[in-house]
């Protein structure tokens, strides 16, 4: 009986550990998830405001609605904190290219000088997500030079690689500096290359949410409310999630409608737990933790 014990744990350790190593060949994370053991934390979520208030027409970040109406809008990062594990959801801008707009200059503050009113230190982060590449969301790389960096596939070879990406429409509202840095990353340990939906901590997932871009991605987070999600511009504000129609800033409108489906459904119809990319009411609505920063749950 003790043979035929030891034998069943020799061979059960040895398929979980090919199982491990399969997951996570060549630094890309794929579709199925490692089994793990470690029960997950309640993390707490926190909006960070590094430039802002921004005025533009509604119709901007609802569908061509309301043209002649106006809307403030901010610019954020993110914080995720629990179990000893820290989570930063985008990086903002640069402070080079802040400094070389003055629409922006005016309002910005750097996104490291921000974590740092919570305590968090840019430059020792490990976990970094990018939802999606336009200047205002990755373009604070260089301030995490230690973070594993968290993108889509399908994203990071459009903006890196693809000419189309490098025309008007698409270089308006992305960063040429800050994509050549991602690129760099290409082949290095920090670089994971995420295909759709994967478990990258004990109770944090990111989620597919194409629409906005090529393949935009939303963060799913377990809390002791229960599973909210950072959603970035899949909604530029949280209208959009109560009345079905997102903003005018598309790549692919029935991919957008399908992910607020696939949103919804994860969070079991409670849209209050789906955070979007720029409404001012993150800052507005929720417990104040320091200068500029909010604990959204």
């Amino acid at each position: 009986m003790n043979m035929m014990r030891r034998d069943f744990l020799k061979t059960g350790m040895a398929a979980v550990g090919a199982a491990s190593i399969g997951a996570v060949a060549e630094g890309i994370i794929g579709k199925s998830a490692a089994a793990g053991e470690t029960a997950a934390p309640d993390y707490k979520l926190y909006a960070l405001k590094y430039a802002g208030p921004f005025t533009s027409s509604v119709a901007m970040v609802i569908f061509l609605k309301d043209w002649d109406k106006k809307i403030k809008r901010n610019y954020y990062i993110w914080a995720v904190q629990g179990g000893g594990n820290t989570v930063v959801f985008d990086c903002g801008v640069r402070p080079d290219f802040a400094a070389e707009r003055a629409w922006l200059r005016a309002s910005y503050v750097s996104p490291d000088k921000v974590l740092k009113r919570i305590g968090i230190n840019a430059a020792e982060v490990e976990h970094l997500v990018i939802s999606h590449i336009h200047f205002d969301h990755n373009g604070g790389l260089e301030l995490f030079p230690k973070a594993k960096v968290y993108v889509q596939r399908k994203e990071f070879d459009f903006w890196v690689y693809d000419p189309v990406a490098k025309r008007p429409p698409c270089a308006h509202v992305s960063d040429a500096a800050a994509i050549r840095q991602l690129g760099d990353l290409k082949g290095s340990e920090r670089l994971v290359l995420v295909d759709g939906d994967r478990e990258i901590l004990p109770g944090i997932e990111l989620l597919l949410t194409p629409g906005h871009t090529i393949a935009l991605q939303s963060m799913a987070v377990k809390t002791a409310k229960g599973l909210a999600i950072l959603t970035s511009d899949c909604a530029h504000v949280h209208k959009s999630y109560e009345i079905d129609t997102p903003s005018c800033l598309i790549t692919d409108m029935p991919g957008w409608l399908r992910s607020y489906t696939k949103l919804r459904e994860k969070v079991n119809g409670n849209i209050k737990m789906l955070f979007p990319g720029h409404d001012k009411k993150m800052l507005d609505d929720y417990p104040v933790v320091a200068e500029d920063v909010t604990q959204l749950v």
